[in-house]
């Protein structure tokens, strides 16, 4: 997504660690606009398979799954990173390890969420390692649901995550992939 690129090139920071700061439109403060067109972005890319759930965690994820979720017309769930006093029931559990927070979360999610019946299609801002999108797929395993695809907004190609989860045959699109970045440069794979 070429205006995905030129804004992460306008308004990124490339911090120590390959931390790439993106909280001026993505994650922190919310440019609507913009984020309604990569809803837009996700729904023409994935809009022939039959979801049914969109699937995020905690909490960056959320408002760009929600956007998403207004063009397929369907419920956001999201896995929590925290026990909370309103959430009761049998649970789905999975362990993730936070790249930028470097932190093990065990996140959950309620079973009357997320069944056998789901059509999931995962939506998240960043992709490293992998680490969320594997528990997420945990949790979808265990439901039962059928996985119809990985959306991400940005992937560092240059990390594992994207290598290990296509490896597993699991239709993933990221909207702009990082091939390297530097403190002064960002450059971008090509997309098809």
């Amino acid at each position: 997504m070429k205006a995905l690129e030129d804004k992460i090139r306008a308004e990124g920071q490339v911090r120590p660690g390959h931390i790439l700061k993106v909280d001026s439109f993505l994650n922190h403060q919310m440019d609507i606009a913009f984020i309604n067109e990569i809803g837009k972005e996700f729904h023409r890319l994935f809009s022939d398979r039959p979801v049914t759930k969109i699937l995020t965690v905690e909490a960056s994820g959320i408002g760009i799954a929600c956007i998403t979720a207004q063009y397929f017309e369907v419920p956001v769930v999201f896995a929590k990173k925290a026990q909370s006093l309103n959430l009761d029931g049998s649970l789905y559990t999975a362990k993730v390890q936070s790249y930028t927070h470097n932190r093990v979360y065990d996140v959950i999610l309620s079973k009357k969420y997320l069944t056998a019946d789901d059509h999931v299609l995962i939506i998240d801002d960043f992709l490293a390692n992998g680490c969320a999108v594997a528990g997420l797929l945990e949790i979808i395993e265990e439901a039962g649901a059928k996985v119809e695809g990985v959306g991400i907004v940005i992937e560092k190609g240059f990390q594992s995550g994207g290598k290990e989860i296509r490896a597993r045959g699991i239709d993933l699109k990221s909207l702009a992939i990082i091939k390297s970045m530097t403190d002064t440069e960002i450059e971008f794979e090509e997309q098809p």
